[in-house]
């Protein structure tokens, strides 16, 4: 705004204090208001640059799986590998036959003294059977002793029962079932966290979908999985950007693998701006806050004068 005073030189002022003068009769004074105060559009424009700032760092990425897939139709190579049994695995073992007494001794009872005929052919007494693999990679086994199990998979497992128990009971029908078989999914996921899993074919995509896949801010061609190994931890990068991902040997999950989602430069940049900018943004508003109070005393200095 203007300020025109009888027998003075014109002043201009620019501080959001002198807007009181017109509600005061100040004898020889006129106020103009020629233009909007200057702190609205200085806010505006912080608030523009620290948007630009944060948007500068982002960058449009692929979000879709298998990207180079341009055919309506085709097939893609599959390498399946077998899970392998190893120390601390939980194991359900149930062993039956058309004769449940004949079966009844190679399960691990309840309580032997509470178990019923009926319970038997309900094969209640037999619905948590389950043996962890010790150290060695043995489990002991009802009337067969201890049994070396690591390194087998579980269908070599029931066979292998199947054999021994079918010395004694006719036509035994054994089930295993690998019931801790669990992965660990971290990164730019929606649900990170350590997921158990019914089934023993299980790939990365099935486990990115009991996290609830990745976020937008995941980087689709930086999927890392760890694996522990005969005491040693590996692990593989994976592109889902690519189709052939899935011909890994990684692209199909073990029991306690890892699986861990990159983020991208963007959600990097969005990080340190949270952790630092704030900090800036504060210091900024400070200086233009100091700015504003020392115009405003400038503009009264010259007004009492």
């Amino acid at each position: 705004m203007i300020l025109s005073i009888a027998g003075a030189d014109t002043i201009n002022a620019t501080a959001p204090a002198l807007h009181s003068l017109t509600d005061v009769g100040l004898h020889g004074w006129t106020v103009h208001h020629t233009q909007p105060d200057i702190m609205k559009p200085i806010a505006k424009l912080l608030t523009l640059v620290a948007a630009v700032l944060v948007l500068s760092g982002c960058k449009t990425s692929n979000l879709a799986y298998f990207s180079d897939l341009t055919a309506t139709d085709g097939s893609l190579p599959i390498v399946k590998s077998d899970i392998r049994i190893q120390p601390e695995d939980e194991l359900l073992i149930n062993v039956s036959s058309d004769v449940p007494e004949a079966s009844a001794p190679y399960n691990l009872p309840f309580n032997s003294t509470l178990i019923t005929k009926e319970m038997l052919s309900n094969n209640v007494a037999s619905q948590k059977q389950t043996y962890i693999v010790d150290k060695k990679g043995d489990i002991t086994f009802p009337l067969l002793g201890k049994l070396h199990v690591e390194g087998m998979t579980t269908n070599e497992l029931a066979e292998d029962l199947t054999r021994r128990i079918a010395v004694d009971v006719d036509a035994p029908i054994v089930r295993v079932q690998l019931v801790n078989f669990n992965v660990n999914v971290l990164g730019e996921v929606l649900k990170p966290g350590k997921y158990l899993c019914d089934t023993e074919r299980v790939s990365v995509l099935d486990a990115l979908a009991l996290a609830g896949d990745m976020t937008v801010f995941g980087k689709r061609d930086a999927v890392t999985v760890l694996r522990e190994e005969n005491g040693v931890m590996t692990y593989h990068h994976l592109n889902l950007n690519d189709s052939k991902v899935n011909s890994s040997p990684y692209f199909y999950l073990k029991q306690n693998d890892v699986v861990y989602v990159e983020p991208t430069s963007a959600r990097a940049g969005q990080a340190d701006y949270n952790q630092n900018n704030s900090y800036k943004v504060s210091v900024i508003s400070a200086i233009v806050s100091g700015v504003s109070v020392v115009t405003s005393l400038i503009i009264a200095l010259v007004i009492n004068k």
